[in-house]
């Protein structure tokens, strides 16, 4: 007899995902990507960038990028140092540049 397989879940820092929107995310919506920074790219696109703490965490957050209804264009996982642009937010406009807090 065989034992079902249980996926267990090691308990690490989160992981740090960026998640790319097109469009500019209204800064209304902020308190619902609580701990992620969003930055607002030159190109039209919004890149919200932060820890994640599992797999159930990111869900929850990609329902709250449906609710906004912007069309999502990427969900990374990134190294810390990669979250805010592939070379320290070359692609972005800094003075448009937000982060959120709880």
């Amino acid at each position: 007899m065989s034992t079902p397989h249980i996926a267990t879940e090691e308990h690490h820092e989160p992981r740090r995902y960026e998640i790319r929107l097109q469009g500019y995310l209204d800064p209304r919506w902020a308190d619902r990507f609580a701990n992620m920074s969003f930055t607002y790219a030159s190109d039209g696109v919004t890149i919200l960038a932060g820890p994640v703490l599992d797999q159930a965490a990111l869900h929850g957050l990609l329902r709250n990028v449906r609710d906004v209804a912007l069309p999502l264009l990427s969900v990374m996982q990134v190294e810390p140092k990669q979250a805010d642009g592939p070379d320290g937010n070359a692609d972005t406009d800094d003075h448009l540049k937000g982060e959120t807090s709880t």
